[in-house]
């Protein structure tokens, strides 16, 4: 597997880390109720596209969307991810009946080991918000756009909402606490630019979903190539 690109944070997920992200979602009413609306935007998104019979889950993570991903019936789901230990925590937590229906791929998202129009759909959750610099943003989209026939279901992180001018408050004040540079492993993005973005890839916006409006940066963007 090559990976031309490698966040800073890739290597970190070991069994122990990838157990942990595993009960993140489920720890607490709140990480349980956004894990809900993270749900139902995904299902909206999947009926946009047209309820795709082939999936690219990338990252797959410990798998909290196979069996959402496998409510329908007939739909192969390909799970990849850059941790060979997500992917077995994965294996191991999810149920069989779902884990048999999914195709575990060790890969990067960033040089997908797939070939061209190789899937329907890619459904890549909470990655590119990760991605900092625009010309790697630039390369994922576009490994994407190879990748699949159709469509992309992407998250991330926008502005014009009160969560990002929070977050940007957040920012200012870490920089004049350290008087310099900061690990930052999380980005804002403007919506504008990364429409954009998309565009350049070779995607079109088909409508965006957001978590909260008005108030939560999170924003699932359903794309479709051409």
């Amino acid at each position: 597997m090559t990976n031309s690109i490698e966040l800073e944070f890739s290597d970190k997920y070991d069994a122990a880390h990838a157990r942990d992200y595993l009960a993140k979602h489920q720890a607490g009413v709140w990480r349980r109720l956004s894990h809900r609306r993270d749900e139902q935007l995904a299902r909206r998104a999947l009926a946009l596209v047209g309820e795709p019979g082939l999936v690219l889950d990338m990252p797959c993570g410990a798998g909290r969307f196979w069996p959402l991903l496998a409510e329908k019936r007939n739909r192969a789901i390909i799970a990849a991810d850059y941790s060979e230990a997500m992917l077995q925590v994965a294996c191991a937590a999810q149920p069989a009946e779902v884990v048999e229906r999914v195709t575990p791929l060790r890969t990067s998202a960033f040089d997908i080991e797939l070939p061209d129009n190789a899937v329907d759909s890619i459904f890549c959750m909470r990655l590119l918000h990760h991605v900092g610099d625009a010309s790697h943003r630039l390369q994922l989209l576009r490994e994407c756009a190879r990748v699949s026939r159709d469509s992309l279901i992407v998250s991330l992180w926008v502005d014009g909402n009160f969560k990002s001018w929070k977050r940007a408050r957040l920012e200012r004040r870490r920089t004049v606490q350290t008087g310099q540079g900061y690990y930052q492993n999380r980005f804002v993005l403007p919506a504008d630019t990364v429409e954009a973005e998309f565009r350049q890839a070779g995607f079109r916006v088909q409508t965006h979903l957001d978590f909260l409006p008005l108030y939560a940066m999170w924003r699932v963007y359903v794309l479709r190539k051409g």
